[in-house]
């Protein structure tokens, strides 16, 4: 099977939420938090709104005519925050599709995407033991600052 990646658009249906839980670091033998947790302010500045702003972009990979991951980055005061400028980046792919390869290319296309529209450079926030660090990395993202369980990473895009 193949997927396809895709701009979002006002038609596109996406439950954001549902990306931005699955997102959610979970330490192997830990018990996932309850889905409600992205309703907590400091993870509704993810999805709120997501569109209606400038620096809202989101590409998502479809296979089969099912969405099984997303990137999306927007301008705001997150885990991932460095400036008003710089856009903050969260990446999600559905467990059962994660190892094909599809989140790097989304990342890829989503750095390429902020590159084309002029963006300097972009954020994020990573707990240290995430296995999705090391993607960062080799995707050229550096440690901008050590905030004890995570990094805040950032990637200079000219």
């Amino acid at each position: 099977m193949s997927y396809t990646i895709k701009k979002y658009n006002k038609e596109s249906e996406i439950d954001l939420s549902s990306f931005l839980y699955d997102a959610i670091f979970v330490r192997k033998g830990e018990t996932p938090p309850p889905y409600s947790i992205v309703e907590k302010e400091e993870l509704k500045v993810y999805t709120e709104n997501f569109g209606k702003e400038k620096d809202d972009h989101l590409l998502y990979a479809e296979e089969d005519g099912r969405i099984v991951g997303c990137v999306w980055v927007r301008v705001m005061d997150d885990y991932g925050h460095i400036d008003d400028e710089t856009p903050s980046l969260a990446i999600s792919v559905k467990k059962e599709y994660r190892n094909r390869g599809i989140g790097r290319r989304l990342m890829e296309e989503m750095l390429s995407l902020l590159s084309s529209l002029g963006y300097r450079r972009t954020s994020l926030s990573v707990q240290k033991e995430n296995y999705a660090l090391r993607l960062y990395q080799s995707l050229g993202y550096r440690i901008h600052s050590d905030k004890g369980e995570e990094y805040i990473m950032v990637k200079d895009l000219c």
